[in-house]
């Protein structure tokens, strides 16, 4: 336990560096692009180009910081039910991924209250609201159902796209599409998050606790699904690593099949 400690907390520093990063942006954008002050805002003629927008702002971010030297040291998991999804597949240590978990918790809550310092008239105005994810309309049983399904597609096609030789390396890619179609279509019914941490981060400074256990339920849940699903499909051994982006200089300290790959000789 001290022992990996010793060697990997840089790694959990950068994710909670990343998932500040990826909260900073949010609230930034929100603000940018929610504000009733902002002349951005006023530019935009409806909701759905608004989340079009914030979609592409969130989905550049994430590749961005996926593909950063940061990303691809730590794997940038910047969401508990990701690190427990790949600890449950056997790809992350026990400690290794208790730390990832409160180090993305600190990074979500740090970044929002950072950006909550410097900018708090744009980003506690009502209409940002610290970019807040609750429920839409239809109330918590969409919202649930919504957040489980976005995060099972999200991690069956990480699953999928990162281990398949000819692919991995768009990964990152891939899940930030996802992350911006979901923020354009999928918003309105749950805020989209599929990340307690994320959520946590927002409702920390916003002080708004509305259905959080559907944000701390649906995620893991919908991930756990699609690895079982993933592993009855492709078999235990086909899922190499905990990497977003392995296929760069920086060190592994996941239980990597790369390696085990590289010494067969594949």
């Amino acid at each position: 336990m001290w022992n990996e400690l010793r060697q990997h907390w840089p790694e959990y520093l950068i994710e909670a560096g990343c998932l500040a990063a990826f909260m900073i942006s949010a609230c930034t954008f929100s603000a940018i692009l929610g504000h009733p002050r902002s002349p951005v805002a006023l530019w935009i003629a409806s909701p759905i180009e608004g989340r079009v927008f914030m979609g592409c702002a969130m989905g550049l971010t994430a590749i961005a910081i996926i593909y950063s030297p940061w990303g691809k040291r730590s794997g940038a998991h910047m969401n508990p039910a990701m690190t427990f999804t790949f600890w449950r597949l056997g790809k992350v240590a026990s400690q290794d991924a208790l730390s990832y978990v409160l180090a993305q918790f600190a990074g979500g809550i740090g970044g929002v209250l950072l950006v909550g310092a410097l900018l708090h008239v744009w980003v506690s105005d009502p209409a940002v609201n610290y970019a807040v994810t609750t429920p839409g309309s239809d109330g918590w049983p969409a919202a649930f159902v919504a957040e489980l399904l976005i995060s099972f597609v999200l991690m069956f096609a990480i699953l999928t796209v990162s281990n398949t030789d000819k692919l991995a390396r768009y990964t990152g890619l891939i899940a930030a599409s996802l992350v911006a179609t979901y923020i354009t279509f999928e918003a309105p019914i749950s805020g989209m998050s599929m990340n307690p941490a994320r959520t946590l981060g927002s409702a920390f400074s916003a002080h708004v606790w509305t259905a959080l256990w559907v944000y701390f339920t649906a995620p893991p849940l919908g991930m756990i699904l699609a690895a079982e699903v993933y592993v009855r499909l492709r078999g235990a051994g086909a899922v190499l690593c905990a990497k977003l982006h392995h296929q760069n200089s920086q060190r592994c300290i996941f239980r990597c099949g790369y390696a085990a790959r590289a010494a067969a000789g594949r």
